[in-house]
């Protein structure tokens, strides 16, 4: 029996997985100081829901999915999602030194364009 073909086919799969490994955990990559929560179960999400994540980190800079924007651009991209009929859930990613107006500014401009389903990220807490 000739396993060079199996050997081959390992291979193949060992540089797919090492390729696309650091592509999983992608979304997370700003570095924030989340506010500490205590722990408590979570319900699985719905298939078709859309997960946008803003980030407000402590200077104040908002970040769209790891991509850094301006006021007016994020005002402009939730506009886009609003006008989305899909199921959006914002994930609201500030660190905990933000200032708390900032978080009120970007609360409003969700209401403004429609979209109510909103989540906190947090820190579990011990």
């Amino acid at each position: 029996m000739n396993l060079t073909n199996l050997i081959d086919l390992g291979f193949t799969l060992l540089i797919i997985f090492m390729i696309a490994t650091p592509l999983i955990n992608q979304e997370q990559t700003i570095p924030v100081n989340l506010p500490v929560e205590s722990k408590s179960s979570q319900i699985k999400p719905d298939k078709n829901t859309q997960f946008v994540a803003i980030t407000i980190k402590a200077d104040g800079s908002y970040y769209i999915d790891n991509i850094r924007v301006g006021f007016a651009d994020l005002e402009l991209r939730l506009r886009a999602l609003g006008a989305n009929p899909r199921d959006t859930v914002i994930r609201i990613r500030a660190d905990s030194n933000v200032q708390y107006q900032k978080i009120i500014t970007l609360m409003d401009e969700l209401k403004k364009n429609n979209l109510s389903k909103i989540t906190f990220d947090t820190q579990s807490g011990t």
